[in-house]
């Protein structure tokens, strides 16, 4: 019999003490094993120095835990010390901390959950994404069933970065075959859009946000299609179930974040939309205040259909309908046919090796695994020419072979089912060590040219993106790293039956043609996928077994991100905390950007001299990932610049 469930959730991680679970607070009774626990909403924060002492978590000891923050709820079984209807906890003595930065990542041998003994883990954007994961995984649900609940709250909760109303990119790992598949949910044109429709009368191109915002922007939101694609084939769960702490949420309401708050504050274009309008702001137009309790109703109903019905109602039924004529009222062209006739693909991802590693991400029309590849590739064979002694000397061979990487992005990339994409050229292996001895120690080659012959086009690369990514391992080994996007925060600006609408679109190239007359390979055509930057990642060791699930929000530097940690992680040994936490380098073929507030500012007077173009910005990474070591435990952590959380789960169903 398992020991006693106590739930205890601390700096997003979880811990098992002699046969006691502890893990993160559960809000909602989906769990039948935990209706025999009693539970007391206390919430306590505990920082360096504030408390001392020492004692005992009842059957279990707290060991060298820094920087601890307890929140949500404590479930405890019945027996316990109650004094004036408080639950009191003797707290383990806690010495030496030094705050955020310094999180001990030890954690003891019996606190890992190892895959082989049927453990789970997760991590998503919010902690209420991340609750709906764990009682997923709690329940012996798969990783795709967890990636599903995560989603729908996530439409909820984080509106601003993806839902229903848009699309997303999973890359799975099936236990059971040992090899990855790659599923695409991107948004797909309408059938009647023309190649010039982002450009004035003038023929330039239109304000961005001026594009962004309305109709004309919205494509067929990919997302629902593609997740019943992949529960069809790998949940376990009824699909129903995994709409219920989404529904709950949505009725009963939850406390709008300081990150929702302050994406709100911004303003964006929202207010000249009715619907999003009144949802999201005061009668007296301010933005809904931090705390301040939300329900979505409409929310509701739209997920009980979806629920009791499948995805057809979204495409086909009444919520079909809702979105075509609000898409086309808002001076988009979607369709009845252009939403039924959605299908979601299933395909095989690309793959590289790595030090010895295969890592893996999705095809074209997501650019952000070919490019994460081809930047791993030119960094090995850079490192191995100079062997990079200091931080700087790293820097500089991550923004060298990020430009170098990008220069083809930006030219060749596009839909493969309106393209030809030179997918085996641009990873073969002997091209990119061609391209990687362009790169110079002493000097930056400023920005770097396209490295084959028939270069035709430029793509977009700096627009605003507001995305989403999650990461699940079940007990039974699978993987999921999904990635999700509405585009720009708050997609369109529409709301439509409570959840958001995409404005993807803007992701093709507003100009149809280069200079020369040269046909974009990412210009805007009917039924067609715009170019992406999404890049879900699945590692994996020698032995072909997996190592590390890994993604990011963040546009276009969402590739320089996710790299960035692959070469870290796997190259140069970094644990998954100290990798993550690592103040983020990008470089898009332009100016090496350097994370504002961390040690990397420091490197910017050597990278100067060597002739980059510094600048130091926000670089607002939102980073999940999950590692599993050689011995099969897990290793879950979530980007502290964001406010998702991860979960473990060891004691299940």
């Amino acid at each position: 019999m398992p020991g006693p469930i106590y739930n205890i959730a601390f700096k997003g991680t979880s811990q098992n003490f002699a046969g006691a679970t502890i893990r993160p607070g559960v809000e909602d009774a989906v769990n039948p094993s935990l209706e025999a626990s009693w539970r007391h909403p206390w919430r306590q924060d505990l920082h360096t120095g504030a408390d001392g002492g020492a004692g005992e978590v009842l059957r279990g000891t707290l060991k060298q835990i820094k920087h601890l923050k307890f929140k949500e709820v404590f479930e405890m079984p019945r027996p316990c010390i109650a004094i004036s209807g408080l639950v009191i906890l003797l707290l383990v003595g806690i010495a030496g901390c030094s705050g955020p930065s310094d999180v001990s990542t030890e954690e003891p041998e019996s606190a890992a959950a190892k895959m082989q003994d049927g453990g789970a883990m997760l991590a998503a954007a919010h902690p209420l994404a991340a609750d709906a994961g764990e009682q997923i995984l709690a329940n012996g649900g798969s990783a795709v069933d967890a990636a599903i609940a995560m989603q729908m709250v996530l439409t909820l909760v984080e509106p601003q970065s993806s839902g229903i109303g848009g699309g997303a990119f999973m890359l799975y790992h099936d236990a059971e075959t040992g090899k990855p598949i790659a599923y695409d949910g991107r948004e797909e044109a309408p059938a009647a859009v023309a190649s010039d429709m982002f450009l004035d009368e003038q023929g330039a191109e239109l304000d961005f946000f001026d594009a962004a915002a309305g109709g004309q922007s919205v494509g067929v939101p990919g997302l629902l299609r593609m997740l019943e694609m992949v529960h069809d084939k790998h949940g376990s769960m009824d699909w129903e179930l995994l709409f219920k702490p989404a529904i709950q949420h949505a009725e009963q309401g939850f406390k709008v974040s300081s990150r929702l708050h302050s994406m709100l504050d911004h303003g964006w274009r929202l207010a000249d939309f009715n619907a999003a309008s009144e949802y999201f702001f005061t009668a007296e137009g301010e933005p809904l205040p931090e705390g301040y309790k939300l329900r979505n109703e409409e929310l509701a109903a739209s997920l009980e259909k979806i629920a009791e019905q499948g995805a057809e109602p979204f495409y086909t039924g009444e919520l079909a309908d809702e979105i075509v004529a609000t898409v086309q009222e808002k001076g988009g062209k979607l369709s009845h046919a252009d939403m039924a006739e959605y299908q979601p693909a299933k395909g095989e991802p690309l793959c590289t090796d790595f030090v010895g590693n295969q890592v893996c991400s999705i095809p074209p029309p997501s650019s952000g695994g070919i490019a994460t590849l081809q930047i791993l590739s030119i960094y090995a064979h850079a490192a191995a020419k100079h062997e990079p002694q200091g931080e700087a000397d790293k820097a500089h061979l991550l923004a060298e072979a990020s430009r170098l990487a990008f220069a083809d992005r930006n030219t060749y990339l596009g839909d493969p089912q309106f393209v030809t994409v030179p997918l085996d050229d641009l990873l073969d292996e002997e091209y990119l060590s061609d391209r990687a001895r362009q790169i110079a120690m002493d000097s930056s080659m400023g920005e770097a040219a396209p490295g084959l012959n028939d270069a035709s086009a430029r793509s977009s690369a700096d627009r605003t993106h507001s995305t989403s990514h999650l990461v699940a391992v079940d007990k039974y080994g699978n993987v999921v790293s999904m990635t999700a996007s509405v585009e720009m925060p708050f997609g369109s600006q529409i709301m439509v039956g409570g959840f958001m609408l995409n404005n993807q679109l803007t992701d093709f190239d507003f100009q149809p043609r280069d200079a020369d007359g040269n046909k974009a390979p990412n210009r805007v055509e009917p039924g067609k996928r715009p170019l992406s930057s999404m890049t879900p990642v699945i590692a994996y060791n020698g032995a072909g077994e997996p190592r590390l699930a890994i993604g990011s929000p963040g546009g276009t530097r969402i590739i320089g991100y996710v790299s960035q940690r692959l070469i870290d992680i796997i190259k140069y040994d970094s644990s998954l905390e100290e990798a993550i936490q690592t103040g983020n380098i990008v470089n898009r073929n332009g100016p090496t950007e350097l994370e504002e507030d961390t040690a990397r500012v420091a490197l910017a007077a050597e990278l100067e001299e060597r002739g980059h173009e510094v600048e130091i910005e926000e670089l607002n990474s939102g980073l999940h990932a999950i590692y599993i070591d050689g011995e099969g435990r897990l290793h879950g952590a979530a980007d502290p610049r964001r406010e998702g959380e991860w979960r473990r789960v060891i004691n299940h169903r």
